[in-house]
């Protein structure tokens, strides 16, 4: 009788004792996942701040280049849906489709924005002419100022396989004069049009 208190009391220690060892593994497994929680809580919330901070230096240098192309180089920018318009200020001489030595600095500065801001995007150059010649001549010129602008963009590092040319002729005139009158080398002219989500751009000029 003894003996069977004996292993009664045996068993039920060792019940007891796999009992606490599997309480123990139980808590130390919950306490390892709840740790490893909170690790990868504390991770995601460091990638998100890392990435916060990356937009607002990417959005700060896009504002730093846009104030310059706009105040040094006299730059129009209009953003629209799915499309930012660079009127850069770069004109031609009469009947002319060479690039001038005085428009350089302006493409070179608008050639490290689109590389900077807006690599990969398509990019399309509108060339135009002023009224005189018939419309068939200055559809030609005007393509031919375009070319002349996307090869010295291609030159300056922008990839030529995202940059398309068009010839508006003297469609969409600025000023109505032509030749040597007042005004008319407004029309001899190029504009850019870079397809791109536009919210960047927006608020970086919101900023300026």
């Amino acid at each position: 009788m003894q003996k069977l208190r004996f292993v009664a009391a045996a068993a039920l220690a060792a019940s007891t004792l796999g009992a606490c060892a599997t309480k123990g593994y139980v808590n130390r497994s919950v306490a390892t996942e709840s740790e490893a929680r909170r690790v990868a809580v504390e991770q995601e919330r460091n990638e998100r701040i890392q990435g916060d901070d990356a937009l607002r230096t990417d959005l700060n240098a896009l504002r730093n280049d846009l104030t310059t192309l706009r105040t040094e180089f006299g730059t129009r920018i209009t953003a629209m849906e799915g499309q930012v318009k660079f009127m850069v200020p770069v004109h031609f001489g009469f009947d002319d489709a060479a690039v001038r030595a005085e428009d350089q600095a302006a493409l070179e500065r608008f050639a490290q924005v689109a590389n900077s801001h807006y690599r990969g995007a398509n990019i399309t150059v509108e060339g135009f002419a002023d009224p005189a010649g018939s419309v068939e001549y200055n559809l030609r010129l005007s393509r031919e100022r375009a070319d002349a602008v996307r090869d010295f963009l291609v030159a300056r590092g922008l990839d030529g396989a995202v940059i398309r040319t068009v010839g508006y002729g003297k469609t969409r005139l600025v000023r109505n004069a032509e030749r040597d009158e007042p005004g008319a080398e407004l029309n001899r002219r190029v504009t850019f049009v870079i397809e791109t989500p536009s919210n960047a751009t927006v608020t970086a000029l919101a900023g300026n």
